[in-house]
């Protein structure tokens, strides 16, 4: 045995010892529920790259203009100093009341749960993480069968939302296909409430049945005013590319901005299909197409609540399939993601989503990346979590394994803090001489917060491991979803 190795054998704990065994079950109920706050962050856009995007979103808006078939809110944008008509029926937005829209945008919103507590603030360090929406089928956990969403699906992901420590919202995942079209948008946000208490994110499809949610979410917190004072959910909506702003979407931006309830406003964007197919060019289109709803919204009532972000959504032109767990997916939300911090306007970016169609290890290695850098953007919200197959089909796998990435991702954004405390030379004079570092009060303060602690990964030694049956990731994930639901 080598000098090294003895050192490192006399600072190893015993893999069976009494207290190691307590440390990790310590670990397992602290672990990844205590999250960092984001020290250091990855930029797709620079400061004077985002300049740019801003000049083009600026040009587009009043060189081109964008297509408002709401009647009303074309007449009060054209009621405004400088807005003119343009050809085929756009309306064409100067500058100054693009600029100014934008300037009365909150800097910050906040997101309630059913108690009352803030769970969510976009003024945060710390990503709030929540799954994606809308899937038409599901991975079923149990079967490992591909097929259609039912209404029991959300509630069983309501529930997982709620256990798990580092989803801070619920969203349905899947899009139940044994309800009513006209009853399901409500029915989905009735089940995410009724077994998950954590801030909901919903999609109405159009205007009456956004009224209906929003007297139901009134009723949960006794009455709009209580709504708008603490939400306890978003609403997502957005333009369609290229540049138009339909008459359904208007209305759900101005009821949405009169009531004063959270709305996400970001359109779906297909590079090389709906607009410019370099990233910069989607970008500029996409953030336009956001800037424009965002104006309606801000003219409707000044200071009222959103959020964007992007949608910009690439295409594997061989086939015209969605590519979710592409890097240009990634690349074009993090570039939007500095766009829209560039002009102070809070953003969510995707991740934790796979093309692939099984919770297998592209899935993993998809999620994995852009888990990873997802950490790293600028955006207070990361959504879309438990995607497979290019967003068609909702994983409870995915998510639980999503969960896990959290605590890992969050570990590294947090970075390294550099202070007279952390370099520890004291701890080094004192500790070196007998290699006592492992029972150095330094290191029993801080070994739940130095190091992360996973509850899904495998980290003992192949004996153990094999002592339990060898059991795979996939199987413990099984496990822990069958304790949550059962």
């Amino acid at each position: 045995m080598s000098p090294t190795d003895q050192t490192v054998e006399k600072a190893r704990p015993r893999r069976k010892s009494t207290r190691s065994a307590r440390i990790s079950r310590k670990s397992d109920m602290a672990g990844i529920a205590h999250l960092k706050e984001q020290s250091h962050q990855v930029n797709v856009l620079n400061a004077t790259d985002a300049a740019s995007i801003h000049d083009a979103v600026l040009k587009i808006l009043w060189e081109f203009g964008v297509l408002v078939e709401h009647t009303g809110a074309r007449a009060m944008l054209l009621k405004q100093r400088g807005c003119q008509e343009g050809g085929n029926g756009r309306v064409k937005l100067p500058h100054d009341l693009v600029n100014q829209a934008i300037s009365t945008v909150p800097k910050a919103i906040k997101l309630y749960d059913l108690n009352g507590r803030a769970m969510v603030d976009t003024s945060s360090k710390l990503p709030s993480y929540t799954p994606g929406h809308n899937c038409v089928r599901v991975l079923d956990h149990e079967t490992r069968a591909l097929r259609p969403c039912v209404l029991d699906d959300i509630r069983k992901t309501a529930i997982v939302c709620e256990k798990l420590p580092n989803i801070a919202m619920s969203c349905s995942l899947g899009y139940p296909g044994d309800v009513p079209a006209e009853d399901e948008a409500l029915e989905t946000l009735k089940m995410q409430l009724k077994h998950c208490s954590k801030p909901a994110i919903f999609l109405a499809h159009d205007d009456h049945i956004q009224s209906r949610i929003f007297n139901h979410l009134a009723s949960l917190v006794g009455g709009m005013g209580n709504l708008a004072d603490k939400p306890i959910a978003i609403e997502l909506m957005g333009p369609i590319s290229p540049l138009k702003l339909p008459e359904d979407f208007c209305q759900r931006v101005i009821n949405g901005a009169r009531a004063r309830v959270p709305i996400v406003c970001y359109p779906a964007t297909f590079p090389g299909m709906s607009s410019p197919i370099s990233a910069a060019g989607a970008i500029a289109q996409s953030s336009a197409e956001a800037i424009a709803g965002i104006v309606v919204h801000q003219l409707t009532e000044p200071g009222a609540p959103v959020l964007s972000g992007s949608a910009v959504l690439p295409m594997d032109m061989r086939q015209a399939d969605l590519a979710y767990g592409s890097p240009e997916y990634m690349l074009n939300g993090l570039g939007a993601a500095d766009y829209f911090k560039h002009v102070g306007i809070p953003s969510w970016i995707g991740a934790g989503c796979s093309d692939s169609h099984d919770f297998d290890a592209q899935a993993a290695g998809e999620a994995g990346a852009n888990m990873a850098i997802s950490a790293l953007a600028s955006t207070p919200f990361v959504h879309n979590l438990g995607y497979l197959s290019g967003g068609r089909t909702g994983s409870l796998e995915m998510l639980a394994l999503c969960d896990e990435l959290v605590g890992w991702t969050n570990q590294m954004a947090g970075g390294c803090k550099v202070d007279a405390d952390t370099i520890a030379v004291e701890v080094i004079k004192r500790a070196a001489p007998d290699n006592s570092y492992l029972t150095d009060q330094h290191t029993q303060d801080r070994y739940l917060s130095e190091n992360w602690f996973p509850t899904l990964m495998e980290r003992s030694d192949a004996d153990a491991w094999l002592e339990r049956g060898g059991p795979d990731l996939r199987s413990r994930i099984s496990q822990r979803l069958g304790d949550i639901l059962k």
